[in-house]
């Protein structure tokens, strides 16, 4: 019996010290996959050009997709390097659908959206933002030679069959337009170009920087700069980067976006619309 006995203690002592070891790793793996692991990791459709894109090499300061053999540019690619070196970090870029953005933050696959996306008030209900990164207009894109390139007003667009990016602000603007053939919402700017080039839609809702890098792309293309404009809030126009709430990094993101003058977002902005793969 005292064998018995001794044998069965020493068996519960190495269960509790295997069961102490299994603790310290599993907190040693949550602090190596923490933000304070020395990587910021954004995502990114990487296919929003000028804002972002794919590419098969580094040419023009591109960053390698994470997991992958390609690359991102873009002007929300500049950004995020910027504020990545501000946080003394190494930037990692994570290719990821729209619709998954925010679900990829909130589950801290990545750290930062750095998108494009705009600070809604729908938005800020389930994350947080920074400080504005770029305030731009919406504008229509249309064919060049099409019914609608002489358009001035949303009301020019009436019997016009327009679409947008789902799930985002520029889609929903589209109601304003009286008479309007509204389309589904597509999932990326590419397939609006190729509806558009095809003739199954007749336009769709850009910001002006994607307006800009479509027509170069594509001459067949034009863009109209409305007159009256759409109804938006000012949140609606801007671009900012999505944190989680309570980001402990805010502040420095903010400073790092501060540091970055007008003129040289508009620089950035200018040259990520001139190096877009598309417009080669």
């Amino acid at each position: 019996m005292k064998k018995l006995t001794l044998v069965l203690t020493t068996l519960l002592m190495i269960l509790v010290l295997a069961a102490c070891g299994s603790a310290e790793e599993t907190t040693s793996n949550e602090n190596t996959n923490s933000e304070g692991n020395g990587v910021f990791k954004v995502g990114l459709e990487a296919g929003y050009p000028p804002f972002n894109w794919t590419q098969q090499d580094d040419s023009n300061g591109a960053v390698k997709i994470n997991g992958t053999s390609e690359y991102a540019g873009g002007y929300d690619v500049e950004i995020a390097k910027r504020v990545a070196e501000a946080l003394g970090k190494e930037l990692v870029i994570v290719k990821t659908d729209w619709e998954g953005l925010l679900p990829a933050l909130q589950t801290n696959i990545i750290d930062g959206i750095v998108a494009g996306m705009s600070p809604t008030e729908e938005r800020k209900k389930a994350i947080d933002f920074s400080d504005n990164y770029y305030t731009s207009e919406f504008v229509i894109v249309t064919k060049a030679n099409g019914d609608y390139a002489d358009a001035k007003t949303l009301a020019d667009f009436s019997g016009a069959k327009i679409t947008s990016q789902l799930n985002t602000t520029n889609y929903e603007v589209i109601d304003q337009i009286p008479g309007v053939q509204k389309q589904q919402g597509m999932n990326d700017f590419t397939a609006m170009r190729v509806a558009l080039s095809s003739g199954v839609i007749d336009g769709y809702v850009a910001e002006r920087p994607e307006a800009i890098s479509s027509t170069a792309a594509i001459p067949d293309f034009t863009f109209v700069e409305l007159e009256d404009g759409f109804e938006i809030d000012e949140a609606d126009a801007a671009i900012a980067i999505g944190l989680r709430k309570g980001d402990e990094n805010l502040e420095k993101i903010n400073e790092a976006l501060a540091n970055i003058s007008e003129e040289e977002r508009q620089e950035l902005m200018d040259a990520a619309i001139k190096n877009q793969p598309a417009a080669k």
